[in-house]
């Protein structure tokens, strides 16, 4: 790695995420990063920086992710910035990579972590929804997928050992290797999010949901979540597709896909990114 290669990205007047403190015992989490709630470094800095005041805090039992982004949870990453910018972070008190340390401290903290899916949850989107207890999405509006396949990489945020726990194996690979989007609906059904609802309703359950539990006993959530993640994958699976990620991006096939996405309007308010699994699916037959 070069010694000109900064460790930390470079600072934007206008932060990507708010955290909202509705309670000491409920915050909410909202990503804010228009037009396309792009994922790069600062991202990942910030995101670091909320988990050090979610893990350092002894009130807060319930966090709610949600986006001020129309049409967009949390997308896939920024392909426009150098990636050494993000391999060249800290690793986390994880010992991971930043974007698997923060996701694996999602799932490790002693606190429930719910995402509310409204727009598309596409790559890291889809696998900070993998990494929460609970999630909810709109019927309407929510779109989630694992796309990476599809342009020649491995996804880097866990996904290959979250998915088979969740959904099953059969329908792990369906969504992986499809690269495809998968409705709100379908999602509801395979068990990828917990339920889907009318996108009038969702911000309603979610937030009585959340209510709900903040008013619980933080000691006897903390230990049920503990109990229960003894289901969890190891976390060296997270580490294997993150660096498995990181190699597959510079591969000439992934490269020439991605560039092929670029000419069609990928990174871009509009067509292609709305219906990304559309596009995806045609980079292959077009070749």
């Amino acid at each position: 790695m070069s010694a000109n290669i900064k460790t930390t990205p470079k600072a934007k007047a206008t932060p990507q995420i708010k955290l909202t403190k509705n309670s000491p015992s409920f915050w909410r989490v909202t990503f804010d990063n228009p037009p396309l709630n792009l994922m790069g470094p600062q991202f990942v800095v910030e995101f670091g920086q909320i988990m050090n005041a979610i893990e350092g805090d002894d009130q807060v039992r319930v966090v709610v992710f949600d986006s001020a982004v129309d049409g967009f949870f949390l997308n896939h990453s920024d392909f426009t910035v150098d990636m050494k910018e993000l391999t060249a972070l800290p690793q986390g008190p994880t010992g991971l990579e930043g974007w698997p340390d923060v996701l694996v401290r999602i799932t490790r903290a002693p606190v429930v972590f719910i995402a509310k899916i409204r727009g598309r949850a596409t790559g890291n989107g889809s696998e900070l929804n993998l990494s929460c207890d609970m999630s909810f999405a709109s019927l309407e509006k929510a779109l989630l997928s694992q796309w990476e396949v599809g342009v020649g990489m491995v996804a880097g945020g866990g996904p290959m050992a979250r998915l088979p726990r969740l959904v099953g194996r059969a329908r792990a690979l369906e969504i992986l290797m499809s690269s495809d989007d998968i409705t709100g609906e379908l999602a509801q059904a395979y068990g990828y999010v917990n339920r889907a609802f009318p996108d009038a309703e969702l911000d309603g359950f979610v937030d009585k949901l959340a209510k709900r539990i903040a008013s619980f006993d933080k000691w006897a959530i903390a230990n049920t979540k503990r109990l229960v993640n003894t289901s969890l994958s190891p976390d060296v699976e997270m580490a294997a597709g993150w660096d498995a990620c990181m190699a597959s991006i510079g591969r000439p096939a992934a490269q020439g896909r991605i560039k092929a996405l670029f000419e069609r309007g990928f990174h871009r308010p509009g067509d292609a990114e709305d219906r990304l699994g559309f596009y995806v699916g045609q980079l292959g037959q077009a070749s």
